[in-house]
This record gives structure tokens, sequence and C-alpha cells, in this order.
């Protein structure tokens, strides 16, 4: 077999399928037989939702390793490395490992052809079951009936949020989007949804295979006091369990609530300083992520946000709300082209005394034009540039220390605003970086 280096099989596996996206289970199916996979971890947990994947993952693959169990990660997309798709006991896989594991799909797949992201799964799963996990967090790529993810029968299903995103794939109605997701229900198998208002399909899906459902509202919940947060849930059993006057987090709370849930079912034990210590001390690079920035003499305060879709943008405007700055809101801002740009527009707009927008580094992006007009159209005051770096060092320029930068809109602004912090903290831009 050819060696290859990771850049090189990240390439290899892109030219690989004629689509980049190709719903269906059955070629992946045939490749994981091929291969031997079987379960990854002792314990399964499979993720999907419109948002909050990732915190939702980030803070239970936090509450169970605060248990002593070795716990896998596998999401999707990355920022900046391949590797974050891929954690191990919180460790990135290293560049070697995912070679050896692309290395054992292309061996086993012969003439199938797979799309990237089904390699990059069935990759993560082969190096799952090498690594002696004993919890396994699965984040569902897309949908999740046909997501290569759903190939794993779970020990437990959690579904996060239902929004319209992916149309072209789920549909453009809400039940559309739940009846995918709920196809990572199983028989018999607990599944936990997380939306306020979850449409018909989560329920029908559920009496129909069966399997036991827990809804927020009526099974778990939160609350909020001024300085704090309470979290209320059951056991498998029926069992109430309470905590109270928990910290606030950075990340959204609604999403450590769900993880909490999904913790109190899978029959562990229940030490509440543990679990408090645990949510504390979860990150996820990119969502409401706040950096501190030194620029030109000002210390200045930047929030990172990867949200791209109405209900994404909606989240973050109601946490903005809740924490007014002492200044002005200032935003950069790019999107690509099959995002809803009014839908992510509109619940933000009056909250932004000033945008700068630009272009992705993608051919996917919509055109820093499109979102200037769109902006001017609301009102707002908007400066076109041509990359993300651009637009980010103008808001630093105009910020003063009172003042909060918003940037969000895609992994890919989000990535690119990385990536410069990278290069200021290195001192090539800027004169220095905390963060």
């Amino acid at each position: 077999m050819i060696e290859r280096n990771l850049a090189q099989w990240l390439s290899y596996l892109e030219q690989l399928h004629p689509v980049a996206i190709d719903m269906g289970l059955d070629r992946a199916r045939e490749v994981a037989s091929r291969l031997g996979l079987g379960r990854p971890a002792a314990k399964v947990i499979t993720v999907t939702g419109t948002n909050g994947k990732g915190s939702t993952c980030a803070f239970l693959a936090s509450l169970l390793a605060e248990q002593g169990l070795k716990v896998g990660v596998y999401s999707s997309p990355h920022l900046l490395r391949y590797n974050e798709r891929v954690q191990v006991a919180g460790v990135e896989a290293t560049d070697a490992e995912l070679c050896e594991a692309f290395a054992a799909v292309e061996a086993a797949r012969g003439a199938t052809s797979l799309t990237y992201f089904e390699v990059g799964t069935l990759a993560a799963f082969w190096l799952f079951q090498h690594s002696g996990l004993d919890a396994a967090v699965l984040e569902v790529g897309l949908g999740g009936r046909l997501d290569t993810v759903n190939l794993i029968d779970p020990d437990l299903a959690l579904i996060t949020s239902i929004g319209l995103d992916h149309a072209d794939y789920l549909g453009d109605t809400r039940e559309s989007v739940a009846y995918e997701k709920a196809g990572i229900f199983r028989a018999g198998v607990p599944a936990i949804c997380g939306d306020l208002n979850p449409p018909a399909p989560i329920r029908d899906k559920a009496r129909a295979l069966p399997c036991p459902l827990l809804l927020r509202g009526p099974d778990y919940d939160l609350a909020f006091g001024e300085q704090s947060w309470h979290w209320r849930g059951i056991t498998a059993t029926g069992e109430h369990l309470h905590l109270h006057d928990l910290p606030l987090l950075d990340l959204p709370m609604e999403n450590a609530a769900l993880a909490l849930q999904a913790y109190a079912v899978l029959d562990l034990p229940w030490q509440p300083d543990q679990l408090v210590t645990a949510l504390q001390r979860t990150r996820v690079t990119g969502r409401l992520d706040r950096r501190a920035v030194n620029w030109q003499g000002k210390a200045l305060t930047l929030l990172l946000d990867v949200g791209h879709n109405p209900h994404a943008a909606d989240y973050l405007a109601y946490r903005l709300a809740s924490q007014p700055v002492a200044g002005k809101r200032l935003a950069v801002f790019g999107l690509l082209a099959d995002k809803d740009l009014p839908g992510v527009l509109a619940p933000l707009v009056s909250q932004i005394a000033g945008w700068a927008v630009a272009p992705l580094l993608t051919p996917r992006t919509r055109p820093a034009a499109e979102l200037q007009a769109a902006l001017l159209n609301q009102g707002a005051s908007v400066q076109a540039y041509g990359d993300i770096a651009a637009a980010l060092e103008a808001q630093l320029e105009r910020a003063t220390a009172d003042d909060e930068i918003l940037l969000f809109g895609s992994f890919y602004c989000v990535a690119e605003a990385l990536e410069w912090l990278a290069r200021h903290a290195m001192g090539e831009v800027g004169n220095g970086f905390a963060g």
C-alpha cells in the first residue's frame, strides 16, 4: 500500500467519491463488516441535533471522564486540524494513528466507493475499537437516520434541538428534520430530547419502536437564578434527582442539563461535587468562546461562535442580551451560501452597532457584497472586506476597551480567526495576545 502522511490521506479521501455528501448506510456497512468493526466501546452514546451537539458531547465526555472512565469522542467538523475529530481520553488522535486507521479502511473497502466523511467515521470507529474505551460519545455529522455514525447501535440516543438547516438533505420543515434525527433511536434503548417543543416524529418513532423517551420539561429541566442555575431530572428507574445553586457556565447550560440527564440514566455514581467540577472544566473551542486580545495597546474582548443557522443565532442573541457590555458590540461575519442569511441576521441586527463582513476561504461562501446588501437593507452600519482577517483587524481598530467584538457565522469564519490569533500570538501581527 502507498505510504501517505495525514495531509496526503485527506487530499486522497476528498477525491474518492463523486459527491461530497451521499446519504445512506449500505456502502459503509459493507466496509465496516469487512473491517470486523463491532462496538467501539462498552457504552455508546449517540448525539444528534440541529445545534448544541458539540457542547453536549463535551459536557458528557467530561462527566464520564470525571468517574475515571476512558472516553472516546468523535465529532465534526474540525476547526484547524483533522485530529480534533477523534479524541481518546481528552487527547487528539495523532497523525500516525489516523494514517494507520485510514490505511485499514482503505484496505477493507476494495472497490467500494466511500465519501470523505464515511472513511473518517469508519477510521474513528476502528481507532476506538483498538483503544480499550469504557465509553464512546459519537456526534452525528448530518441528520441521523442515514448518517454513518448510525451504523452503531447506542446505549443512549440524544437529540439536542430541532431547527432548520441542511434543507437539501433533511427537508424544510421541523417535522422532516425530526424524522431524520429520530432515526438514531433503537428499540428498548433510552432516548432523550432537549427540544422544548419536539415535533411529532420524535414521539411517533419512540412509540413505534418502542423505546423510553425522556423530554425536557416533563422529565428533566433547568431554571436560572441571578447567579446560579438549578437542574432536575430522573434516573432510568424513575427516581427524581435535583442539583441546586450550580455555578453559571460559559457554554449553553441547556446542553449541560441534557448531558446531566444522559449521565443520570447511565447507572453511574451520582456525586454532585464531581458533576459540578466536570461541567465547570468543559470547554469547546469556537462556541461562546471569549478571548482577550491586546491590540495596539488596547485590551479588547473577542467572542467567537460557530453559529450559522437561525436556531443558533436566536440562542446567541439571547446570550448576548443576558450579558450586556459597558460599550457597544461590533461584529465580524461570514456565511456559507446555503445558509439562511435573513434568518441568521434577524435576531442579531438590533444588538450589533457595526458590522464587518467578508467572504470565507471556500467556494461555498456567500460574497461579501451579498452580506453587506442584506445588512444595509436592515439599516445596519456595515463595511465589506476582502477576508476575515482584514475584517477582524478593522473592528479591533474601531473597538474600545468597553466594547466586545463578536465573530461568528461559520466554522470557516472561526477557523480563520483562530489562525489569525495564532499568528498574532507569535508576533506576526499586532503586539501580543492572551486567551
